[in-house]
């Protein structure tokens, strides 16, 4: 009996130091504060408050699983997405059911699918590079996708020119760059908005003002932002150098690039394939997945064919197999974006609707606290200000983060926050005296102070 109750003990405490010690764990946006979800209708700039919560709800695990538990809303707002889409947002149901422990697929890769392929860490569901839409040969036509004829064979065929989300549905994004499949909302890119890129190529955002999950910050290594369903972790744009730690902090790059074609007739490996549209306005070379090729390359910044590299990251010390959401040089998403066209570990994740195993709940009270005040990059902007001021932070926001206006005998004038998931804030300073104010950031604990000024409205 003694060995018997000494044996759960040990599976007892080795479940608790799991939790305590795997990101894939500790690593979710949960929601303790019963925080909502927001969202925007076309034509009206003023967010709607929805009766669904945000971000994570619960994270249950075993020794072998992790089961997340959300909505799939995030803490941004969503929409409008402005291309004939008639879903929204919508309240999704089920558990993310992830490995603790992944392992590489040393067989045949396997192809990423349509729909949820991984989830970020506030719930909010991954897609692959593709939107379901292909080249129908026969016709010369687009086919499949909402509008367009089906394509032959179904959504699962396979087609040899199959149409990239990212470049053909831009108009649809919302400002966090992402938009609903019936209801499941979901990224398939870099979850930052739009307008923080360092050249914009939508104007969604003047509209419509969002932000994303994180901020890319070039001076820091990314977060972790996600996890792919073979359990390995989705980090942000930024990393080390060199894969064991060290070289400094640099954007790492997508191993593909565009084909050097002006016809579509071969396939990336040189194999003859049936006729896509000629290179144009209308089809642009990047419009279909087929027309980027791997070329790799031997810096280590360099991603393989998978979209990731076994490295040395801030929550990995030892070293892991991560991905990496791609972006160019102007921070425009690149090629694959986050993970793929084929999974580097072997898939065993998926949704589903009961977890049929003994769980253990995470306590997050129980966890050191993920953010330090003093370690978070704070932009206010416009400053001078005469109208409103936003107050941006960078990197990920695990807790809230308390925003005050004061005047400079520390008077409070009025409070804002950024919650867990978001990244902005904002006062409006039309009432105030022309002057100096302060702008106070409060968090468990901690206070930071940056001075702003308001000019004569």
């Amino acid at each position: 009996m003694k060995k018997i109750q000494l044996s759960l003990w040990l599976l007892a405490f080795t479940m608790q130091l799991n939790a305590q010690t795997n990101p894939a764990i500790t690593s979710w946006i949960l929601n303790t504060t019963g925080l909502m979800g927001q969202h925007y209708l076309a034509g009206n700039s003023t967010p709607i408050q929805d009766n669904v919560l945000a971000n994570v709800q619960s994270v249950q695990y075993s020794n072998d699983w992790v089961y997340v538990d959300a909505t799939g809303i995030p803490a941004y707002i969503t929409g409008p997405f402005q291309d004939g889409n008639p879903s929204f947002a919508s309240e999704q149901t089920g558990f993310f059911k992830l490995p603790l422990n992944p392992v590489e697929n040393t067989g045949t890769p396997t192809a990423t699918n349509p729909g949820n392929i991984g989830v970020f860490v506030n719930g909010v569901a991954l897609f692959d590079w593709r939107d379901g839409v292909a080249w129908n040969p026969i016709t010369m036509t687009i086919c499949g996708g909402p509008g367009n004829p089906p394509c032959p064979g179904g959504m699962m065929a396979q087609h040899d020119w199959n149409r990239d989300a990212i470049l053909a549905e831009r108009a649809g994004f919302d400002c966090a760059k992402a938009h609903p499949a019936m209801g499941n909302y979901h990224h398939h890119q870099n979850p930052s908005a739009f307008d923080l890129d360092q050249v914009v190529i939508s104007d969604v955002c003047d509209l419509y003002p969002s932000d994303g999950l994180y901020v890319i910050d070039e001076t820091q290594h990314s977060p972790l932002i996600g996890f792919a369903y073979d359990g390995f972790p989705i980090y942000g744009a930024y990393g080390f150098k060199n894969t064991d730690g060290t070289g400094g902090i640099t954007r790492i790059k997508s191993g593909y690039q565009k084909r050097n074609i002006t016809e579509r007739t071969t396939s990336p490996t040189g194999a003859s394939v049936d006729v896509g549209p000629v290179i144009s306005t209308t089809y642009p070379l990047g419009y279909f997945k087929e027309d980027y090729e791997f070329v790799g390359g031997a810096d280590p910044d360099i991603l393989d064919v998978h979209n990731g590299r076994f490295c040395v990251t801030p929550e990995y010390p030892n070293g892991i197999y991560c991905y990496f959401t791609t972006v160019d040089e102007n921070w425009n998403s690149a090629y694959p974006y986050v993970v793929g066209p084929t999974f580097y570990g072997v898939r065993s994740g998926s949704k589903v609707t009961a977890i049929s195993e003994t769980v253990t709940t995470y306590n997050p009270s129980s966890a050191v606290s993920e953010n330090r005040l003093e370690n978070i990059k704070t932009t206010i902007y416009p400053n001078p200000s005469n109208d409103f001021i936003a107050v941006q932070i960078e990197g990920l926001l695990k807790q809230e983060l308390t925003l005050q206006l004061c005047d400079m005998n520390g008077r409070q004038l009025q409070q804002s926050s950024i919650q867990p998931g978001s990244t902005i804030g904002y006062f409006d300073t039309r009432t105030l005296y022309a002057g100096q104010y302060a702008v106070v950031l409060k968090m468990t604990g901690q206070v930071v102070g940056s001075s702003l000024v308001v000019l004569q409205n």
